[in-house]
């Protein structure tokens, strides 16, 4: 069963399916070349990007991507800035440098080709990367899939059929669950929140105590984030001339931190959902919640109702349990991905995720949990993902501020009521997945419908 700790994950921005994706796929070619004792024998390396990593890569930095993962860097652990750096560098000299030592010619204005006409049938974010030797034969060539959020698979991991048409979710854990029905039947037999069911089954993982601080870092990364995009002033990169917003209105809300006025709370979370979102489109240093097109819904509410707490540690570590649950349900029976999903699939589920996580804070029943996460959703059935310049930017930013009010309102409609919804969050979940499946690929992260034929771009 996959880890909650899979679904927040540190990286850099613009994109978690371009940009983080991107740089563990190169990675991974880079220690395959090795592992077939081919890396003394490369003289070339070509990179196609395919679909929707062809079709707005460029504004999701993927070129970047690819050559910091050619360069064996891992987006958790790169430094920003010195990656920028040294992506220049090979943009300036021309070359690589290989595992071994080797330096090979490589220019990534033609050795990274964006493949227009390629629209892969196994998943829209298609990347194929070959090796050459000195005369011109392929030593080794591989396609992978940036399938949302970070993750990664092979052509032959998603062509893989499941045994049937209900996910499985593995034996190895305590709990095991496939559904929200599962997993509100094991907190009724047991008499167990959502958040202690979740924590349950890491500790079959991993010991407690990593898993803990684990999710300590990444509540700690979210909210230094917020910090960084509060202060961070200036237009972000890429052409469209967005202007940061979340420093002005944060110093609106400093200089009058004692209003009265009711519709306030909406700025502290727009300030908080934006600051994020826009680091993000600044390539700065984000979590995936569940990818970076939507990191800024699960800081902004954990930021207003957690982060300032006397019990502080433990309302972080519920809210991300039990969203992270929720963030699973979604991974495992439809998916994340803007590009399979429309937004739906990715601010829709962050809403979603957030909502659960605010109810549990707020003391809420596990149906009630579900209920919230159920509504958050229900309200973004059909969001699509058309950004204007292939840039996450417009309407990227202020979509998170949005969804950060939205998941709020869904957590206090969730505990006016204990009954379950009249949806299901099973059914809102593949409600979604059907409506990603009929959506238009004009709408799903490809820039060719939607905002972005309808705003000029400068």
């Amino acid at each position: 069963m996959l880890s909650v700790l899979d679904l927040f994950r540190v990286g850099i921005g613009p994109s978690s399916s371009h940009t983080v994706g991107p740089i563990r796929i190169a990675n991974r070619f880079s220690a395959a070349l090795a592992d077939r004792d081919v890396l003394g024998l490369v003289e070339r390396i070509e990179v196609e990007l395919q679909g929707s990593l062809a079709l707005t890569g460029a504004g999701h930095a993927t070129p970047k991507a690819v050559v910091l993962g050619l360069l064996r860097m891992e987006p958790e652990t790169l430094d920003p800035d010195k990656a920028d750096a040294m992506v220049a560098d090979v943009y300036t000299a021309k070359d690589l440098q290989l595992a071994d030592g080797r330096v090979i010619p490589f220019d990534p204005e033609t050795d990274i080709v964006f493949a227009y006409h390629v629209l892969p049938d196994l998943h829209p974010n298609g990347m194929k990367l070959s090796a050459f030797d000195a005369n011109g034969d392929a030593l080794v060539e591989e396609t992978y899939y940036s399938v949302g959020g970070g993750f990664i698979a092979t052509a032959k991991q998603l062509s893989t059929p499941p045994e049937d048409d209900i996910v499985k979710t593995g034996s190895d854990v305590p709990y095991p669950f496939g559904s929200a029905a599962e997993l509100l039947g094991i907190c009724a037999d047991k008499g167990r929140a959502i958040h202690d069911v979740i924590l349950t089954n890491e500790d079959a993982m991993r010991p407690r105590a990593e898993t803990e601080a684990a999710l300590d870092r990444i509540a700690e990364v979210m909210l230094s984030c917020i910090e960084r995009g509060l202060a961070h002033e200036g237009i972000l990169p890429g052409g469209l001339k967005v202007r940061r917003r979340a420093p002005e209105i944060w110093a609106k809300l400093q200089a009058s931190p004692q209003s009265n006025e009711r519709e306030q709370i909406f700025d502290w979370l727009n300030a908080y959902a934006m600051a994020v979102n826009e680091e993000n489109a600044g390539g700065g240093q984000v979590v995936t919640a569940p990818t970076n097109g939507a990191a800024g819904i699960i800081p902004s509410v954990i930021k207003h109702y957690c982060a300032d707490a006397e019990d502080r540690t433990v309302r972080l570590r519920k809210f991300l349990l039990t969203a992270g649950g929720v963030g699973l349900l979604y991974k495992q029976r439809a998916s994340i991905s803007g590009a399979e999903m429309g937004c739906q699939g990715e601010v829709g589920v962050a809403c979603s995720m957030a909502a659960a996580g605010l109810a549990a804070v707020w003391g809420g029943t596990p149906q009630q949990c579900a209920n919230a996460a159920e509504i958050g959703m229900e309200h973004n059935l059909g969001l699509t993902c058309d950004p204007v310049g292939g840039l996450v930017q417009i309407p990227c930013i202020e979509r998170n501020a949005i969804g950060a009010v939205k998941a709020v309102n869904a957590a206090r409609l969730a505990l006016h009521s204990l009954e379950q919804t009249k949806v299901s969050l099973d059914q809102v979940i593949e409600t979604m997945r059907q409506t990603g499946i009929d959506m238009s690929s004009k709408y799903k992260e490809t820039s060719q419908g939607g905002l972005a034929v309808n705003v000029i771009e400068c």
